[in-house]
């Protein structure tokens, strides 16, 4: 069979096989293995090993599209220098995403603009990376989705991303206060991927300060002891980068203490 014949029948086949990268690429590689002398497993290997890159950036780029994160950032591009109170080491180590597979939460506590959002947007992206479901919701935006859910009788009932994805980042805990039905909702949350699944939450609150913050002490404590039971606590101190040489008067904001006096992570 005439060379040019098997070629259009391969470009044929890649195409109802839904191989695009192979196919845009497949005599390009082929020219590539000629003058490199590649073997035929070589040649076969680095056709798939493109076609699986492009599929796997398309599924993070899918992912990160749905998962509501407000922007896409890392940790190359946060300014340490900025913010040196926070522990480097820490922080690195955080993201070799070991907590994910032991189910344990991380909670960012700091006042505005210390960085809270950007490290945990950082992480979220680098466990879509790793091939972990990811959601990003501001505390407000969950109160308002847990609402709609219980209203319809849905709560707890449908794999929501905001419930079941492997990591979910509540941002912005502390930032308005809730009443006692939205507490428990919020309880309801906790509780829900408690030993299931890991969580992120960034607050300006210290924990002393959630009970005026949920109005309801006891409830507070239970959410707490589900939050904190396994988990790392990173306190950020200093001013905020989004205020960096505009307000130069004034004084550095100390970042809130957790209420678990000298304890940065626990078991």
């Amino acid at each position: 069979m005439p060379e040019q014949l098997v070629t259009e029948r391969i470009i044929e086949n890649l195409t109802r096989l839904k191989l695009p990268w192979i196919r845009q690429f497949l005599l390009d590689t082929i020219k590539c293995a000629e003058t490199e002398s590649w073997s035929y497993l070589t040649l076969i290997d680095r056709l798939l090993e493109g076609e699986v890159a492009r599929k796997e950036q398309r599924r993070i780029e899918s992912v990160l599209k749905l998962s509501g994160l407000p922007w896409v950032k890392t940790l190359d591009d946060f300014d340490f220098a900025f913010q040196s109170s926070i522990n480097r080491q820490q922080i690195a180590g955080l993201f070799d995403l070991s907590f994910l597979e032991r189910k344990e939460n991380i909670l960012f506590l700091g006042p505005p603009g210390v960085g809270k959002t950007h490290l945990s947007v950082a992480l979220a992206v680098k466990a879509c990376q790793a091939g972990s479901t990811i959601h990003f919701t501001t505390m407000s935006e969950l109160i308002y989705k847990l609402r709609m859910d219980r209203e319809s009788g849905r709560l707890g009932k449908n794999r929501r991303t905001y419930q079941w994805s492997n990591l979910v980042v509540v941002d912005e805990v502390g930032y308005t206060p809730i009443d006692r039905e939205e507490c428990n909702l919020f309880y309801q949350f906790v509780a829900m991927r408690y030993e299931k699944a890991s969580t992120i939450i960034s607050s300006n609150k210290a924990f002393d300060e959630w009970s005026e913050l949920f109005h309801d002490p006891v409830i507070v404590t239970a959410i707490l002891d589900r939050l904190l039971h396994h988990s790392t606590v990173v306190n950020i101190k200093g001013s905020s980068y989004r205020l960096r040489g505009k307000l130069p008067h004034l004084p550095e904001e100390g970042a809130p203490k957790p209420d678990i006096e000298g304890t940065e992570a626990t078991d």
